[in-house]
């Protein structure tokens, strides 16, 4: 299952030469990543507060293609890539109409609220793999 997230290019978003600041395809990707949480119904502060559980980004692989410019109205696609007990890999682009502008691929962990390795609820795992079998 694809999620897709519009993104609207800003003047603060961009640098001198009005295209997009490099660090905000991060904070896009960032938003959309927690709108594909939200789609699948799964309530970050509640797996917090019930099960001590929180994600944080482990690895981001990027790749940025063209420039994204002020105004330009861009989609971010999250993509499900994979899940294992701890953790998932997300695929991630940043895209102006069909056109590629940035790509990532991001491993997000499971932690508790001390910081130290968790596993996912079962429940949660067996949610995300059901995405990866709709591929």
């Amino acid at each position: 299952m694809n999620h897709s997230l519009p993104v609207r290019v800003y003047y603060e978003d961009t640098d001198l030469a009005g295209i997009v600041y490099y660090a905000n395809y991060l904070k896009f990707i960032e938003r959309a990543r927690t709108e594909w949480v939200r789609g699948l119904g799964i309530d970050q502060t509640r797996l917090k507060a019930e099960d001590g559980i929180v994600f944080a980004v482990r690895r981001v692989e990027a790749d940025y293609l063209k420039p994204g410019r002020f105004d330009d109205l861009l989609t971010v696609v999250t993509t499900l890539d994979g899940v294992t007990g701890a953790r998932l890999v997300l695929k991630q682009d940043v895209q102006r109409g069909d056109e590629p502008l940035f790509r990532a691929v991001v491993t997000i962990v499971a932690l508790s609220e001390g910081g130290a390795p968790a596993r996912l609820p079962a429940e949660l795992r067996r949610q995300l793999e059901s995405q990866l079998s709709e591929k």
